[in-house]
């Protein structure tokens, strides 16, 4: 079963920009089965994880394209780096829009060898596991903003979900194959995806030597979701070198496992501190690498409110890059006096400040710190509000909001 994709909207607008698609995200969200879905009969299609092409893609670059004429569509595009050239001069030859799509899982290599050969010729596009609004068949597309506007339009596709069902979502994690198919066993699946992940990517990309310490430091970084990153902390635990660990992270962001969340600053926040949060971006493969092997056992918990704050930065994350943005204006607030702001949203100069809550009664202390944001002289604050699992959309204080999850 194929679920609609909200990402497919801004991948119809850039093949009308460019001659060139590319689509990056993790292994197995559904990058190829989406483009497949669009592009059908009419565009071919080449994966260089088959032995025949690969070689033909490496040792014959140049004639590649003769034997495979576009509009073609080249799955795992990032093993072939020989290709990049080709494409370039196609691209400029033909001055046609749409004729290459592209898309793999090592975001690392790829972009380098786009930003050498494919500058201003190729459109981009991350995609990440489903969505909520996904996986409930809501057809609003818009990127999350709290505001009347978006209010307004958002409760005319409101999803119903029920508490027990969240934390089932939470806990199994946004991969289509485990949410299409219930019957999928949770464990199985997400070991197959580490063994998978570390034998292909992780290795190609770092050759790293001991695999069973890189397992055991996706996990200790899964066990840190929602939190300021501490390397030197991540490494100790490990028993690895800091430099070793800022190697091994930048892989997993690279790999869209992990989100960094940037701090807000500017020359008015000398006080802001300037380490970011650290987000697993899919909460099962989080809840398997640390080991809550239950929906029930997760939501009563030690990590329940790290994990439904990852959970909420996943989802508004993803109503950004479906909608085409490659650098969504999301950051996070604490200063030195340890005042914090979970999550802020800037747009046009205005600072939408939100907190985020697993329980399901929010109060106006809550939202206490966002008066700190009073206090910034070049942008304005616009209203906000605590996400959380209560049933309606209520005021709080002022145009601050109890926002339930599911107007995200």
């Amino acid at each position: 079963m194929y679920i609609q994709r909200h990402a497919e909207d801004a991948v119809a607008r850039l093949e009308k920009m460019f001659g060139a698609i590319l689509v990056a995200g993790p292994r197995q969200v559904g990058k190829t089965t989406m483009l497949q879905n669009m592009t059908g009969s009419g565009v071919g299609y080449v994966s260089l994880d088959d032995p025949i092409y690969l070689v033909s893609a490496v040792e014959q670059s140049n004639t590649f394209f003769k034997d495979n004429p576009p509009p073609v569509f080249i799955d795992e595009v990032q093993r072939a780096p020989e290709l990049f050239p080709q494409i370039k001069m196609l691209i400029d030859r033909e001055r046609k829009k749409g004729q290459f799509y592209l898309c793999g899982s090592q975001q690392f290599r790829m972009m380098k060898n786009v930003s050498e050969s494919l500058a201003g010729r190729l459109g981009m596009l991350t995609l990440l596991g489903l969505s909520l609004r996904e996986r409930t068949g809501c057809g609003f597309k818009e990127p999350f903003l709290p505001d009347e506007a978006y209010y307004t339009q958002r409760q005319t596709d409101l999803p119903e979900i029920s508490y027990m069902d969240i934390w089932g979502m939470i806990h199994r994690g946004n991969m289509p194959e485990l949410c299409v198919n219930p019957d999928y066993d949770w464990r199985m699946f997400y070991g197959a995806y580490v063994r998978t992940y570390i034998e292909r990517d992780v290795r190609e990309l770092a050759q790293v030597g001991d695999e069973v310490k890189f397992t055991r430091f996706m996990a200790v970084i899964a066990s840190r979701t929602g939190q300021l990153l501490n390397l030197q902390s991540v490494a100790k635990d490990v028993g690895i070198s800091a430099p070793t660990a800022e190697r091994w992270l930048s892989i997993l962001t690279a790999s869209n496992i992990v989100y960094l969340l940037r701090p807000y600053s500017n020359n008015l926040t000398s006080r802001a501190v300037k380490t970011p949060k650290l987000y697993f971006l899919d909460t099962g493969l989080a809840a398997y690498m640390t080991r809550w092997n239950t929906p029930e056992v997760l939501k009563d918990g030690a990590m329940a409110g790290a994990f439904f704050e990852s959970f909420v930065v996943s989802e508004i994350l993803k109503s950004y890059y479906n909608q085409g943005e490659l650098d969504p204006p999301l950051y996070f607030y604490r200063d030195k006096d340890k005042k914090e702001i979970d999550l802020l949203i800037e747009k046009d100069n205005i600072l939408y400040p939100l907190e985020i809550k697993k329980h399901a009664d929010p109060s106006v202390k809550d939202i206490a710190n966002f008066s700190v944001l009073d206090r910034l002289e070049t942008v304005k604050r616009g209203p906000g509000g605590v996400i959380c699992l209560y049933d309606n959309l209520v005021t709080l204080k002022g145009e601050d909001r109890i926002i339930p999850l599911r107007y995200v």
